[in-house]
């Protein structure tokens, strides 16, 4: 199998490869980039853990090939902090309201909020449910995961931004 050239900007830097045309996105932007914080549970896109943005769209980045991300930008969890490493207001909501246990599923929830909140910065309970329908998380039981995102909403009213 032949090797194709990749040029992505993650998280605001430039990132070059030359992959296999079966390589997930997921793998080169740990494998690649370095990018750990992207975790992959299932590699079927039922589990959310591999959320990215892709050009502000939030995708299973296990189920895009690297090179259909070619051009693009993507941002992990690792761009959605602060320019000084200071939690995002997504993360410190995540972090107050008991939204995270064990932290597997986190990156990818942090993501999928992220922008969730970028497209409706006033969500109801029912349109939060429905903006984490896909992402799974076996420890927390959801509330505290649903109260961050309220939390965060709140704060993104108030002038603080979510997104990367």
């Amino acid at each position: 199998m032949h090797e194709l050239p990749v040029e992505l900007t993650v998280n605001g830097r430039n990132h070059r490869g030359v992959v296999e045309p079966r390589i997930t996105l997921a793998d080169f932007l740990r494998e690649t980039c370095g990018l750990t914080g992207t975790h992959l549970g299932c590699e079927h896109g039922a589990c959310g853990a591999c959320t990215v943005l892709l050009d502000g769209q939030a995708v299973r980045s296990c189920l895009v090939f690297a090179v259909q991300a070619d051009g693009q930008e993507v941002t992990t969890v690792e761009g959605i902090a602060g320019p000084d490493g200071e939690l995002s207001p997504v993360q410190a909501a995540m972090k107050e309201c008991h939204g995270l246990q064990c932290g597997f599923c986190t990156p990818g929830f942090v993501t999928s909020i992220t922008a969730l909140l970028a497209d409706n910065p006033d969500p109801s309970d029912e349109e939060i449910r429905e903006g984490l329908s896909g992402n799974f998380c076996r420890c927390t039981g959801y509330q505290g995961i649903v109260n961050a995102v309220r939390l965060a909403a709140e704060r993104t009213r108030n002038g603080q931004t979510v997104s990367p």
